[in-house]
């Protein structure tokens, strides 16, 4: 039996992290290809366009981030404990990017946000929907957390989004510095958009996955 390739694996790592550290625009396919390895005919085997590798890619990591955005979000506990640990895996997403290249990756769905804020085309649809799935997720979170009283009456749809944007700009803001201690400040504007106090939860022990 033949070897079976790992081409596009390697393309799609290879991608993603040119992806994740530089512009979007700014990132040819020969560049891709040159990093993983691979001639420009496997690229066009496995991928149409390079927007069409973007777009698995984006589901790729958001399937991934999605994963543990529930188990922490459906997890027991008080709804802030819960939102700490979410804040967590955040920050050593930023903390790891900046052991391994010395550089704050940021979001990969904020960066690509940005500079594909005015265009219209399915990459950013695609993390409309993202961004509308991660408000969605914490503002059932939020009422389920109202039901039993842990947090009062106030807008959830509009808290959630606020926690979203929240986490989105503080990890801009770590990028731009360089520094993921700027994500120290996100646990406790929460807890003010929330009307809540601080929770103390254990610690889960669990470490948050490297992105891919």
């Amino acid at each position: 039996m033949g070897r079976t390739s790992d081409a596009r694996e390697r393309i799609i790592t290879a991608a993603t992290e040119l992806f994740s550290l530089r512009s979007y625009g700014s990132i040819g396919v020969a560049e891709i290809c040159a990093k993983a390895g691979t001639p420009k005919g496997s690229f066009y085997h496995f991928f149409e366009s390079k927007q069409a590798l973007a777009l698995e890619i984006i589901d790729l990591q958001w399937g991934s981030q999605r994963g543990h955005w529930q188990r922490v979000l459906d997890g027991e506990g008080p709804l802030a404990g819960r939102l700490k640990e979410l804040f967590a895996f955040t920050v050593e997403i930023q903390k790891f990017s900046l052991n391994e290249s010395g550089v704050v990756c940021g979001c990969l769905f904020g960066n690509l946000s940005l500079e594909l804020s005015s265009g219209d085309d399915p990459m950013r649809e695609r993390l409309r929907v993202i961004f509308d799935e991660q408000a969605e997720m914490i503002r059932r979170s939020i009422e389920a957390a109202q039901a039993l009283g842990e947090v009062p009456a106030i807008d959830a749809p509009g808290a959630a989004k606020s926690i979203v944007a929240q986490i989105e700009g503080m990890v801009m803001l770590a990028k731009l510095f360089n520094d993921p201690g700027q994500l120290d400040q996100l646990w406790a504007s929460s807890l003010r958009l929330l009307q809540v106090g601080e929770a103390v939860r254990p610690p889960s022990g669990s470490r948050a996955p490297a992105p891919s």
